[in-house]
């Protein structure tokens, strides 16, 4: 797991080599500095999020949020992101969550919903992508990631607490008849 992450803080590492990433919490582009880079309150309370950093999404994002204030031009000048966050921010509280999702959803603003728990596994993405199985009543995430030959699959409902320490003893050596012994002491 270790490994893992610090594999995942590549980008990172390579934004402190060219010297724009700080140590500053909140200063860049992927920690909640950067404008358009965030999430924003709606009308509703409910919440949207933000990844639109490339050019192309942020002239997108603009066009679908209707950021014409040319203030905007300045994508990246850091000394303009909190005024810019600040208008976004009026931007975003103008419409519910479900309106700025109408209006960006399916294009490549990068742009998504922030939903609560219980609304993840109906979204439509989600549901397209069978990212959420249903075993015995209860709905989990679906086993990722997906292989094509050796595909993973949910299979039953975790057993009931202490429903697999007599395979659990056995497997680590326990005669049976101090199983049962410790059954029958209710340790376990």
């Amino acid at each position: 797991m270790v490994d893992g992450a610090a594999s995942l803080m590549s980008y990172f590492y390579g934004f402190r080599a060219e010297g724009v990433h700080t140590a500053e919490r909140q200063a860049n582009r992927l920690d909640g500095g950067a404008h358009f880079y965030d999430v924003y309150k709606c009308a509703d309370g409910e919440w949207v999020s933000l990844g639109s950093i490339e050019p192309q999404f942020y002239a997108l994002l603009r066009e679908k949020a209707g950021l014409s204030d040319p203030d905007f031009d300045a994508q990246l000048d850091r000394s303009r992101w909190p005024a810019l966050k600040e208008k976004l921010a009026r931007v975003f509280a103008t419409k519910t969550r479900a309106e700025w999702s109408a209006i960006m959803e399916g294009s490549d603003v990068c742009f998504a919903p922030v939903l609560e728990i219980g609304e993840a596994p109906s979204h439509p993405h989600n549901v397209a992508r069978d990212a959420f199985v249903t075993v015995e009543g209860v709905v989990q995430p679906a086993p990722a990631p997906r292989f094509q030959v050796t595909p993973g699959a949910v299979q039953g409902p975790p057993p009931a607490i202490g429903g697999n320490n007599a395979s659990a003893l056995r497997d680590w050596g326990f005669a049976s008849a101090r199983i049962d012994e410790l059954k029958s002491k209710g340790v376990i």
